[in-house]
């Protein structure tokens, strides 16, 4: 095998060079080493990467259509991320206000850990500004002011190392659409369990 890599027995740049590995008999080249090494961490890093929910508004697709969904960022304090971190976090009762040209997260909570520190003065259900790009407000602002739709919370998550919330363009349901739903729901779960049957 040709090439560069890191030798992770005496660190430093190896080119086809082996060593004695301790409890190994005979050589072993420390570059296949150092591949197999980045490989396994390289795994590690990309599961580690992974988006993760920490907390989902289930009403909001009971009680209204989603339209058109956004990803939006999240100006949080550093106790906030760590209690999201912990998933002390509720959104079912979270509702979004347009004002002032911005967008801001009314109405969740965000529980503070046992830990956090007494000089800090927390606030669980404080209004939280949402991190979106001036094209993205004017989609939102459009929808809400001119055609009378509503923004709604939809799942708070991690986006690599960054806290995320999903919003959408929604618009009520009435009753009869919401009894719909529910007909369709418990049909798709009791056709789930016949096929699991058969």
């Amino acid at each position: 095998m040709r090439g560069m890599a890191f030798c992770i027995n005496y660190g430093f740049a190896a080119n086809d060079i082996t060593c004695y590995l301790a409890g190994h008999p005979g050589k072993m080249p420390c570059i296949q080493t150092a591949f197999a090494y980045n490989a396994r961490m390289t795994k590690k890093k990309a599961l580690k990467g992974g988006d993760t929910d920490i907390a989902q508004n289930k009403k909001a697709r009971h009680d209204y259509f989603i339209e058109e969904t956004f990803e939006a960022g999240l100006a949080l304090q550093g106790w906030e991320v760590k209690s999201l971190r912990a998933g002390k976090a509720n959104i079912s009762e979270a509702y979004i206000v347009l004002r002032d040209s911005e967008a801001y997260l009314f109405g969740a909570t965000i529980q503070p850990l046992n830990t956090a520190s007494t000089h800090v003065v927390v606030d669980p259900t404080r209004t939280r500004k949402l991190l979106l790009n001036q094209r993205e407000l004017e989609v939102l602002y459009g929808q809400v002011h001119q055609k009378g739709k509503t923004v709604v919370p939809l799942k708070m998550y991690w986006s690599r190392a960054w806290a995320k919330i999903a919003i959408g363009i929604a618009r009520g349901k009435k009753e009869h659409d919401k009894r719909d739903d529910v007909k369709d729901r418990d049909w798709q779960r009791e056709k789930a369990r016949v096929m699991k049957r058969g």
